[in-house]
C-alpha cells in the first residue's frame, strides 16, 4: 500500500468515528443486537385497547388542587387502606414491611403515624373484620391474617404446589369466606411491570375458607388480576384486571353462581376497589391510557423496548391522569377524580374526603369531594 493509500485509509477509518455512522449507526446496530438477544417476549393482548369510551356524567380533572398529605416522610409507598371507624384509624401497608395506623383527624397536621407490625414482605391489599383482625395479601409472604395483639399467621401462600408470586388484592364476605388474587405466577412484586410489558395472562383468583382452610381457584388465565370488592349485596365479587382496564363480577349466590360477567369497562389501569357502604365502588387508578400506553398496547415491540429500557436503564415514568372512578352497583360511573400527574393505587370514602394511597408516594392524599365536587360534563 502507497503512503497516499494509507493516508486514505486511516482517514477514512477515522471518519467512520467522527461522523453520524459511529455517533448514530453504530449505537443502533448494538440496540438491534441487544434486542434480538434478549429473551423477554410479549405478545399480543387479546382484544384491541383505545382511546376511552367510558362516559361518565361528573369529573374534576385536577384531583391534585386542593388535595392534602396525610402522613408525608412517614410512609413508604401505601398502596391500600382499611379504615378502622371505631378508633378513628386508617391501616395502609409499606413497600418497607411495615402495616402502619394513621390517625384520621379534622387537620393532616394532627394525623400521627404509627408502626403497628411488620409482616417482613411487601403488604398490599387490606381489609379489616369487625373483632380487629387485619387480613393481609402479602406479595412476598402470602395470604396474613393479623391478631389485634399483632400476631401474624400464614393462612395460604400457593396453590396445589404452585407458590404466589404476587399476592395482591383481598376481601371478605359476610359468612367469614376470603376472596383474593395473585396478581402474577410469574413475577414477583419488584418485576410487576414486566408482567404488565409481557401481556400474557398470569392472574389468578381465588377464595379461601378459614373454618376449612381450604383454598379454591376460582378464574385464572387474568391480565395482572389486581383489587378485590365483595357485593353489598353478597352475591357476587368484583376482581380488577389492571391490563385489559376492566373489572369483572364473580357470582358467588344465586342461579350464576361460579360464572363470570363484565362489571365494568375503565378509563384506565385499575389497582384496588372499595365499596363505600353508601352505593358505590371506588376503583383506583394508577394511569389512564396514555398515548404511549395505547401505542405500547398495540405493538409488543414497542413493550420489549420499554422492558429493556427498565431492565438496563431505569424506570420509565408513563402514568398519566391516574385518580378514583366511581361507580354504582351496577357498575356504571358516576364520578371521575383525576389530574395530569396523579397514579394511585387505593381509594376509600372517609365522610366527605377521598383517603387515597400510592405505591408511588410518602403519603396518603385526602380530597375533598365537597369542597372539590366533579362537575357535570354536559
Amino acid at each position: 500500500m502507497s503512503s497516499s493509500e494509507s493516508t486514505n485509509a486511516r482517514t477514512r477509518t477515522a471518519s467512520w468515528f467522527s461522523t453520524p455512522f459511529f455517533v448514530i449507526v453504530l449505537p443502533v446496530a448494538v440496540a438491534a443486537l441487544l434486542y434480538r438477544l434478549e429473551p423477554f417476549k410479549p405478545v399480543l393482548l387479546p382484544v384491541q385497547l383505545g382511546r376511552s369510551t367510558v362516559a361518565v356524567p361528573a369529573r374534576n380533572g385536577h384531583m391534585q388542587d386542593g388535595s392534602e398529605r396525610v402522613g408525608e416522610g412517614h410512609l413508604e409507598g401505601p398502596e391500600d387502606l382499611a379504615y378502622d371507624a371505631a378508633a378513628r384509624v386508617v391501616y395502609t401497608g409499606c413497600e418497607d414491611g411495615w402495616i402502619k395506623r394513621v390517625t384520621v383527624n379534622d387537620s393532616v397536621v394532627d394525623s400521627a403515624v404509627e408502626d403497628w407490625v411488620n409482616t417482613g414482605g411487601r403488604p398490599l391489599g387490606l381489609v379489616l373484620k369487625p373483632n380487629g383482625e387485619l387480613i393481609v395479601a402479602d406479595a412476598e409472604k402470602g395470604l396474613l391474617r393479623v391478631s389485634s395483639e399483632k400476631e401474624i399467621e400464614l393462612l395460604v401462600d400457593e396453590f396445589e404446589g404452585l407458590k404466589f408470586k404476587l399476592t395482591d388484592g383481598v376481601d371478605i364476605a359476610d359468612d367469614g369466606t376470603i376472596y383474593f388474587t395473585d396478581a402474577s405466577h410469574k413475577y414477583p412484586v419488584k418485576d410487576a411491570v414486566f408482567d404488565v410489558l409481557e401481556g400474557k395472562p398470569n392472574g389468578r383468583f381465588f377464595s379461601y375458607n378459614p373454618a376449612t382452610k381450604k383454598t379454591t381457584l376460582l378464574a385464572q388465565d387474568l391480565y395482572f388480576a389486581n383489587g378485590v370488592a365483595v357485593s353489598a349485596d353478597q352475591q357476587f365479587v368484583v376482581f380488577c384486571e389492571s391490563v385489559l382496564m376492566r373489572c369483572n363480577k364473580y357470582f358467588v349466590l344465586g342461579p350464576k353462581t361460579g360464572t363470570i360477567e363484565k362489571f365494568c369497562d375503565l378509563p384506565g389501569m385499575p389497582d384496588n376497589i372499595h365499596y363505600d357502604g353508601q352505593g358505590h365502588y371506588l376503583i383506583a387508578m394508577f394511569t389512564a391510557l396514555s398515548p404511549e400506553l395505547e401505542l405500547a398496547y398495540r405493538y409488543p415491540f414497542i413493550r420489549k423496548a420499554f422492558a429493556m429500557f427498565t431492565k438496563y436503564v431505569g424506570s420509565l415514568s408513563i402514568s398519566k391522569n391516574g385518580g378514583v372512578l366511581v361507580v354504582d352497583l351496577e357498575g356504571k360511573p358516576t364520578a371521575h377524580y383525576y389530574d395530569p400527574k396523579l397514579a394511585l393505587t387505593s381509594a376509600i370514602k372517609i365522610g366527605n374526603h377521598i383517603y387515597a394511597g400510592s405505591i408511588f408516594y410518602p403519603f396518603v392524599t385526602r380530597f375533598d369531594v365537597e369542597k372539590y365536587p366533579a362537575l357535570p360534563t354536559v
